[in-house]
């Protein structure tokens, strides 16, 4: 229950702003989503194993903006995401809320540059066939740097996302024919590629 809370929290709270901005001259409010390609870090199936590398794999996500400025902008988000990275040992996944915070400049007729703090809330995670037990922290902050093109009310962005520290996830694995814990940075190192319209 308490993730309910503080995601509803959060969304109350930027959809006041976002809709406050866009009765705001230079200012927007809309919808975005796209792709996510990436992976989260290394898997240990227990100690003294070797680490599995993840292979990287394609998620979602979907969500809401607002932006205020014009050569200068502040433009926070709201935003589900969904990634999936690969291990040997299986597949594991994320749901999230992503909240970045971003400040961009324009460079060059339609195009910006952009970067800032994500803030993340993981609302789920699943590993198949083990049984997590326990995932370092729910809340976490992350880096947004990317460019973004712009036609009137579309527009299209290329980001990378990195999370700022560790942040694992503990599993019981009875898999292997005796119980053993393995642990996972769920950390994220991905590519996002996002289509938003301007309402």
């Amino acid at each position: 229950m308490k993730f309910l809370k503080k995601s509803a929290v959060i969304v109350t709270c930027l959809t006041i702003t976002a809709l406050s901005l866009n009765a705001q001259n230079g200012s927007s409010f809309g919808f975005k989503g796209g792709l996510n390609y990436g992976a989260n870090g290394d898997y240990f199936e227990s100690i003294g194993e070797n680490a599995q590398n993840p292979d990287q794999n394609i998620g979602y996500h979907i969500g809401i903006f607002g932006k205020i400025g014009n050569t200068l902008y502040f433009r926070p988000e709201l935003v589900y995401t969904a990634t999936k990275s690969d291990y040997k040992s299986g597949a594991f996944e994320i749901k999230k809320i992503d909240v970045p915070l971003l400040v961009g400049i324009k460079v060059l007729g339609p195009i910006s540059v952009f970067g800032g703090p994500s803030l993340q809330y993981i609302l789920d995670t699943d590993f198949d066939g083990i049984n997590i037990s326990d995932v370092e922290n729910d809340f976490s902050v992350g880096l947004n740097l990317g460019i973004g093109v712009n036609f009137n009310k579309i527009g299209i962005d290329l980001r990378y996302e990195r999370g700022f520290n560790d942040n694992e996830a503990s599993f019981i694995n009875n898999n292997i024919g005796t119980e053993a814990v393995g642990r996972i940075d769920t950390r994220p190192d991905q590519l996002i590629l996002s289509l938003s319209i301007a309402l």
